[in-house]
């Protein structure tokens, strides 16, 4: 590596801790901390009453997992490790595959630092999570990845995961409340059963969409521009906009993807102006589309199945 690409690397990923907010993550974030405040006045009041859950629901490329992430780490006082005493106020773990009840349950004792010495059955590996849960005095229980939790499931595997779910929410001992974070079908999941719904408040990343959110996408190109002391080109304008956003399939955490690529390209280049040249290299290295299915480029760039692409890419 050159001193060039090293210098270029470094700062990419200067670029890449930024966290760039969301109007769903300050939902996510003023009723997780709603509901966290709520359970520890009960706490201290000697109350035991049954818990929430919020369902962070987005396609892939949203930007709910950095939010979640974001979340997590930066709430005040919030305890997900600690190395005086056994308290976790949050244990977070990505649903495995395949989401039997018997392996998201070790899943979840491994995330609570008790992974299974031996054999279980899924009773007793579910009496082992609650029975740490309390232990840890956790008051939240994050699934990411939750719409496993309904795929490939028959009738009754799925209401024994409804039960599941319902009863870490309920139980007398040390109700838990539970985020459920994943792509669209983890509505169809809560919807299964009405109970199980009311007990969730949901916070939606939805798309992104030319004519509402073009002007703040802008805004955020020229932020991150600036944090590399780059001024933005003439030709990042309004229907560069709608350019980048169909090249991110409407998804907030893929734009900042493409932005940060762009930034990058420029990086490399040795250029100190980002432009769409820039966005249009980002595109097509990430894809490996010819120009005329470049979004940057293409005439007709909204017909264009961006998604597909990015997917091919990635198993190439």
């Amino acid at each position: 590596m050159t001193d060039k690409q090293a210098e270029v690397a470094a700062r990419v990923v200067v670029l890449r801790r930024i966290f760039a907010h969301h109007p769903a993550f300050l939902q996510l974030e003023e009723q997780f901390r709603l509901l966290l405040d709520r359970r520890r006045a009960e706490l201290a009041a000697g109350l035991i009453t049954e818990a929430r859950g919020i369902a962070v629901v987005g396609a892939s490329g949203s930007g709910k997992t950095t939010a979640i992430a974001r979340l997590l780490s930066h709430t005040p006082g919030l305890v997900s490790e600690n190395q005086k005493d056994s308290r976790r106020d949050v244990v977070s773990f990505q649903v495995p595959s395949p989401a039997t009840l018997k392996f998201v349950g070790q899943t979840a004792l491994e995330a609570l630092g008790y992974p299974l010495r031996r054999n279980r059955t899924e009773m007793i590996i579910w009496e082992m999570v609650r029975h740490h849960l309390q232990q840890r005095k956790t008051l939240f229980l994050h699934l990411d990845e939750a719409q496993d939790l309904l795929r490939y499931q028959t009738p009754k595997m799925l209401q024994s995961v409804v039960r599941t779910l319902k009863s870490l929410m309920q139980t007398k001992e040390w109700p838990v409340g539970l985020i459920l974070s994943g792509m669209p079908e983890v509505k169809d999941l809560l919807n299964h059963d009405p109970q199980l719904a009311r007990r969730f408040y949901p916070v939606e990343f939805p798309r992104l969409r030319a004519g509402l959110d073009g002007e703040r996408v802008i805004e955020i190109v020229a932020s991150y521009a600036d944090r590399t002391s780059m001024e933005t080109g003439n030709t990042v304008g309004d229907d560069f906009a709608a350019r980048l956003i169909r090249a991110a399939d409407g998804e907030f955490g893929l734009v900042i993807e493409l932005i940060i690529g762009a930034i990058e390209e420029a990086l490399i280049a040795g250029d100190r102006r980002l432009d769409r040249q820039h966005f249009t290299c980002a595109f097509r290295r990430r894809s490996g589309c010819i120009d005329g299915l470049n979004p940057f480029l293409a005439d007709d760039f909204e017909r264009i199945n961006v998604r597909e692409l990015l997917q091919v890419e990635t198993v190439r």
